[in-house]
């Protein structure tokens, strides 16, 4: 144990005095956390949408101020030509155009159909979706608003009446779900980074041959390196659990304790993956690419940003290897579900296996020649 504190005091007063790792610690994951929380979303708000009224009349007005009251479009302009907007909508300056016949008010008056065209920017297929979808709906409304008022009721009603809920995000706030996944993202990225950059670096400027000519065990070693940036992402963890429930108001409906049990456990195997990276590395550059190669695969396949089960089934069997997929799971299933160990009894195991797998690896792989 003394051998252990020492390393360890050596390992803090190295980090402690590199004046360049605290702001990389302790500001950057803050900062982080607190732009992508606020701009990773899928929510689409303020898209720009122009109109081309051909009829100008009080009906396209009202149709019109429909879009103009939703907080979801901006509208850009009012013209007599969609060709005024193809270099608009090529720039990428509009997003939806409707265009309204010279016929619109005419046909509501005397009860025939009329159409409404639109046309989205579909370059972003899943952006244009949700915009259509929007548009749709204030098009669907006002639709049923004409039915109503010429027929004195609203024959677009079903018989059969539906009242949805929302559990566990009943406000459907996108940073709800996104903030547990991003915490669970900064605390990963920051574990396998420094830790493995940190062994590599003694590699760099030649005291890994100091240290293993000397009477520690390897056991020391990788205890003396692994635990300080464990405290550290322990610390950022619990920082940021704080900040996501005062700032974001992120619901923490599950136990704390569970949390911090199997960020604990999570926490060795993210380090145990960077100690092994810096094992087949002998530049940090090298230790650098090699753990962003993989963590941008974990990050994209973790369900953080698309559902899991949405992925080819090719895609889900590589996933069983991708450590932040399980935790991200667990993270969301007890802050926003209030899941207990029994409910996540599998993640946790599947989290505690791969860590002393990740962990074994990295000790076997770790060669000190006394």
């Amino acid at each position: 144990m003394r051998t252990i504190f020492f390393l360890l005091q050596k390992e803090f007063i190295q980090i402690f005095r590199n004046k360049m790792m605290l702001p990389i610690i302790f500001v950057m994951p803050i900062i982080q956390l607190l732009i992508l929380s606020y701009t990773a979303t899928f929510e689409i708000k303020n898209a720009d949408i122009a109109f081309v009224d051909l009829s100008q009349s009080r009906s396209s007005r009202e149709l019109i101020a429909k879009f103009k009251g939703s907080p979801f479009f901006t509208i850009k302009g009012n013209a007599f030509s969609i060709k005024q907007y193809d270099k608009s909508m090529l720039n990428g300056d509009i997003d939806i155009i409707i265009k309204i016949p010279n016929d619109f008010e005419s046909s509501l008056l005397n009860g025939r159909s009329t159409f409404v065209q639109l046309i989205s920017d579909a370059v972003n297929g899943s952006a244009a979706n949700l915009m259509t979808a929007y548009a749709l709906q204030i098009l669907f409304d006002f639709n049923r608003n004409i039915i109503t008022e010429t027929y004195g009721k609203d024959l677009m009603s079903s018989q059969i009446k539906i009242l949805p809920r929302y559990w566990f995000n009943p406000e459907l706030n996108y940073k709800t779900y996104m903030v547990p996944g991003i915490l669970v993202l900064l605390v990963s990225l920051i574990g396998a980074f420094l830790s493995g950059m940190n062994v590599v670096r003694e590699k760099e400027i030649g005291t890994i041959e100091q240290l293993n000519v000397t009477p520690i065990k390897k056991y020391q070693f990788i205890i003396g390196k692994l635990f300080p940036f464990w405290v550290i992402a322990m610390v950022d963890l619990i920082f940021g659990l704080i900040l996501a429930k005062l700032v974001f108001a992120i619901p923490i409906l599950g136990s704390v304790a569970l949390i911090l049990g199997v960020a604990a456990i999570y926490m060795i195997l993210v380090l145990a993956f960077g100690l092994f990276i810096s094992t087949i590395t002998d530049t940090q550059q090298q230790a650098m690419f090699i753990a962003w190669f993989f963590f941008v695969i974990f990050i994209i396949m973790s369900g953080l940003f698309t559902p899991v089960e949405g992925m080819p089934k090719w895609a889900q069997i590589i996933n069983i290897i991708n450590p932040i997929a399980y935790f991200i799971d667990f993270m969301r299933l007890v802050m926003l579900k209030g899941a207990d160990f029994v409910d996540v009894q599998m993640q946790i195991l599947k989290i505690t296996v791969y860590a002393i797998t990740m962990l074994g690896l990295s000790i076997i792989r770790y060669r000190k020649n006394a």
